[in-house]
């Protein structure tokens, strides 16, 4: 995510919350450095690297409610569990790569993707509010030993 985008994010989310707790405010400001997903557990850790004194029940309590309220998307994994990212303004957004084999997890952007789902819109009436697009399969690590 952009810099500028990711300030502005955590900026407007700090300032619409008013009740910021401790966890909460640095689940905020953590989400808003990151350019992709991160799970609860990497956030916790990230966190308390940091220095920060917060419990992993914090953690997820500050995530769920940043959910509740809008300013967190939950992006799920399969069996990996959930991931979360911050809801921009703009409605930029990107999607997922999964690595079945590592896990890695590699954002992308596809602009003829986009416009394919603004066809599919027009053509059905169907009014799409949010999407999210996640690909398993093999990343270019471990698709050769796949093969071999």
């Amino acid at each position: 995510m952009p810099s500028s985008t990711a300030s502005e994010w955590t900026e407007q989310t700090l300032a619409v919350l008013k009740r910021n707790g401790r966890a909460r405010r640095a689940v905020i400001e953590l989400l808003g450095k990151q350019s992709c997903c991160l799970s609860a557990q990497e956030i916790f850790d990230q966190l308390r690297a940091d220095d920060h004194r917060i419990g992993i029940a914090s953690v997820y309590r500050s995530l769920e409610q940043l959910v509740r309220d809008g300013h967190v998307h939950r992006v799920e994994f399969g069996p990996d569990g959930a991931r979360f990212e911050p809801i921009l303004a703009g409605g930029e957004h990107h999607h997922h790569l999964v690595c079945d084999d590592c896990g890695r997890i590699e954002a992308f952007e596809d602009a003829e993707l986009e416009q394919s789902i603004d066809k599919l819109e027009r053509r059905t009436g169907f009014t799409v509010e949010g999407h999210e697009v996640v690909l398993h399969g093999a990343c270019s690590v471990c698709a050769p030993a796949r093969s071999s």
